[in-house]
Order: structure tokens, then C-alpha cells, then sequence
């Protein structure tokens, strides 16, 4: 369709708000603001709410994709103020007040991005090429494919050095996602490869490498949580590399730069994220990370009537001079502040500056390990304990009574026998 076409939503005498991302932020703002005098676009390539932190369970064959996912449309009936359209935001023209999507133009009084963030590869366009992130559900069913089809390769590879580059696996970036997903593989390699695997030696070719740049694991935990990671890590038999960093991988070699190499086909990629605001804004509004400079009221820099929340939205407030964490909570929170303030926009009430109220950051590194930081009080703590409060804390964030419990239910299959039935080669139809 050409510029001048309009997307087919009904006028309305209220303000027309409209939400680029249904991620955490996104979700929850158009969630907060159902019932109130706004009309509510929500805008999304998909048409799903995807639960990221979980991802990783997908890649390791630990959850059904459709656990994790939750339909747009499903979650918003009978709100009778609330449009969705699947599609993409192309470019934004803030003079006119409208967002350009393949599907035609939008006008809008209110425009919220909550695009998220996407893999930073730091401008390597070779490793960009061959390694695999993992920052979607398509993503992570890719990785589980990959990951299974090469070990049904290794078994048809008779030579020792082609047969490394098969079943070794390489993950850079020691923050949760890296940690977590080395745990889950490293489990996998003790408990699941060697029942479906017979025919392989696994315990002595099969290699899990995390690569990190900095000098400890899980950057930004307390001292005692990254050093009880890192002994986990080791304890399941994973190899951390630290200070260390990946310069090239050519898709069958990764190269280190003290000039080292380590041979595999398979490189995840958990080093980094950049925001990804939509095309059209300011340059002077982009800032940090890609990321869109925004005040306390969300509103983006050098701009009228532009929000961003989440990931994408760079926001410096006191007890956080480099912005805060891109974090689902941190997203969440975003959500519920500027619905309340849109609230008050109604009502003629003051707006309230955001605050970011930090409950703590957790990550798991296997079965019964896991560790857990609380800002307030503070406090560590490590262990089963741990682990348990990083289940039940994940399982009530899922959307969906049905997702919860089929979640639940693998969780506890997994627990008892680490036997799930998940692990399917899934390939789309080629014509």
C-alpha cells in the first residue's frame, strides 16, 4: 500500500493513543489504560505477547513454544477501546502526528515506541552473520533445531575434528541469558545427551564454552551472587573464559583475542542489546545504545506528544545517573507510570515523575541452583531456596492460566527425570 492509505480504525471523539510493541511495556500500558477515555492502538509484527525471560527454556527443548506466547487478541476481549494491528512501524512523522506501517498511515495524539531492543554484534558483520541470538521465539525454535540437527549430524561424522565442530557450543556474554542458557546445556549434556546419544562419547567431546568479557559473570549482581554463578557454572562442567572476548567466528571457527581459537558451528550470541527506535524521530533524541533519550514523564527529547518505555527508552533519574537496567520489570513499571499519567492528563491532575523501584535481580543456573539479589534490605542468598523463588516468580509473570500450568506441569517433569518430549526437529515447509 502507498503513503496515502489509511489504516482502517474507526474515529473516535477520544485522544487516540498508540502503542508501537506489545513487549512487557507495551503490553502493560495498554492493559492499564482498557477501561479509561483513550482509544487504544497497539501495534505489533506479531500477534502475541512474548515471554522473553523463558526463551531459553525453548532453545533447550524444556518448554513448548505456545507456553510462552499469549495472543493479543485473546487478552484484550471485550475492551471495546482497545484496536490491535499486526504490522510494522516503518517511519514516524512527527510534524504531521503519524506513523507510516506497510498496512497504510496512523494518526495518532499520543504516540508511546516500546520497540525493545534487538542483538548488538558491536558492528561485526561477520559474526552477525553466523551466530545465532536469541531475542525471539522464531530464535530460540531455530537454536533447538540447530542444536539437535548437528548432534544428528555427529553421529553420521566419523573424523574427531569435523565431529568437535558439531557438538561444541560457544556463548558469549556472562549476563543472565548467557548464564542461564549455559546452565540448561550443561544439564542437557549430563542428563538428556547421553540417553538420546548413545552411539556419542559425550562426556569427553562434548564442550560448553561461556565467553566474557569482564572479570566475573552475571555483571551488575552483587560480588557474592557472580561468584556463586561462576562455581555453579563450573560445577556443571561448563568452561567460562573470562576476560576474554570473541573478534571473529566464520561458522565453523571462533577466534579469541588473545589469538586462541576454539572450533564449533555454533555460537550464541548474549553479549548485548541496542534499542531499536523507530526511523523518522530526531537524531538529537537518540542516544546511549540506541536508545531514545527520555524525561521522567517518559516524553522523548526534542519532540511533542512522543513517549518511549522499555528497553528502547534511556531515562536517568537519581540512585540511576546511567540509566536504568533494561529489565522487564524496569519496562513494566514504565507501563503502569505512564498509564497514570495519562490518567491524570483526563483528569487534570499533575503528572508524576517516574520512579524505578528495584525488587531485586535473580538468575538460575540449573536445577536447584540459582541466586537471588534484594536491594531492600539488603541481602544475597543462593541455592534451592533460590531456585524455588526464581520458579514461582516466573510462573506468576506468565499470561495465561492455561501457559501456567502447562509450564508448571514441564517444570516438575523436568525436576523428576529431565526426560521432556520436547526435543522435535521442527522445520518450516520449503516450496
Amino acid at each position: 500500500m502507498d503513503a496515502t492509505t489509511k489504516i482502517n480504525i474507526p474515529e473516535s471523539p477520544n485522544e487516540r493513543i498508540v502503542i508501537v510493541g506489545g513487549g512487557f511495556g507495551g503490553l502493560q500500558l495498554a492493559r492499564k489504560l482498557s477501561r479509561d477515555d483513550y482509544q487504544v492502538v497497539l501495534i505489533d509484527k506479531n500477534n502475541y505477547h512474548q515471554f522473553q525471560p523463558l526463551f531459553y527454556q525453548v532453545a533447550m527443548a524444556g518448554l513448548e513454544p505456545s507456553s510462552i506466547v499469549f495472543p493479543f487478541r485473546k487478552l484484550f476481549q471485550g475492551k471495546k477501546n482497545i484496536y490491535i494491528r499486526v504490522t510494522e512501524v516503518t517511519s514516524v512523522e512527527p510534524e504531521a502526528k503519524t506513523i507510516q506501517t506497510p498496512l497504510g498511515f496512523c494518526n495518532y495524539d499520543h504516540l508511546i515506541i516500546a520497540t525493545g531492543a534487538d542483538t548488538n554484534y558491536f558492528g561485526n558483520e561477520r559474526i552477525a552473520e553466523h551466530a545465532i541470538p536469541m531475542k525471539s521465539v522464531s530464535e530460540a525454535l531455530y537454536l533447538r533445531n540447530h542444536i539437535l540437527d548437528d548432534y544428528e549430524d555427529a553421529l553420521t561424522t566419523p573424523d574427531y575434528d569435523p565431529r568437535q565442530e558439531l557438538v561444541d557450543i560457544v556463548i558469549v556474554g556472562g549476563g543472565p541469558t548467557g548464564v542461564e542458557l549455559a546452565g540448561s546445556l550443561a544439564e542437557m549434556k549430563k542428563h538428556v545427551l547421553p540417553k538420546d546419544y548413545p552411539e556419542l562419547n559425550i562426556e569427553d567431546e562434548v564442550d560448553i564454552y561461556l565467553v566474557q568479557s569482564g572479570d566475573c559473570v552475571l555483571k551488575g549482581f552483587s560480588a557474592d551472587s557472580s561468584a556463586k554463578a561462576l562455581k555453579y557454572l563450573e560445577d556443571l562442567g561448563v568452561t567460562v573464559l573470562l576476560n576474554s572476548r570473541v573478534t571473529d567466528f566464520d561458522g565453523r571457527e571462533v577466534k579469541l583475542k588473545d589469538g586462541s581459537s576454539i572450533p564449533s558451528q555454533k555460537v550464541i550470541w548474549a553479549a548485548g542489546i541496542a534499542g531499536c527506535p523507530v526511523p523518522g524521530l530526531p537524531p538529537t533524541s537518540v542516544t546511549y545504545g540506541n536508545r531514545l533519550a527520555v524525561d521522567r514523564f517518559h516524553r522523548v527529547k526534542d519532540t511533542e506528544h512522543i513517549y518511549a518505555i522499555g528497553d528502547v527508552a534511556y531515562m536517568e533519574e537519581p540512585g540511576w545517573e546511567r540509566g536504568h537496567p533494561q529489565v522487564a520489570q524496569v519496562a513494566i513499571q514504565n507501563g503502569e507510570n505512564l498509564a497514570r499519567n495519562f490518567r491524570n492528563l483526563i483528569r487534570k491532575k499533575e503528572l508524576v515523575p517516574f520512579e524505578y523501584n528495584d525488587k531485586g535481580s535473580m538468575a538460575t543456573v540449573g536445577r536447584g541452583r540459582a541466586v537471588v539479589d534484594v536491594p531492600k534490605p539488603k541481602f544475597q542468598f543462593g541455592g534451592f531456596f533460590a531456585w524455588f523463588l526464581w520458579l514461582v516468580v516466573h510462573l506468576f509473570a506468565i499470561l495465561g492460566t492455561r501457559n501456567k500450568l502447562f509450564v508448571f506441569i514441564n517444570w516438575v517433569v523436568n525436576y523428576i527425570n529431565y526426560n521432556q518430549s520436547l526435543r522435535l526437529i521442527i522445520k518450516p515447509k520449503i516450496k
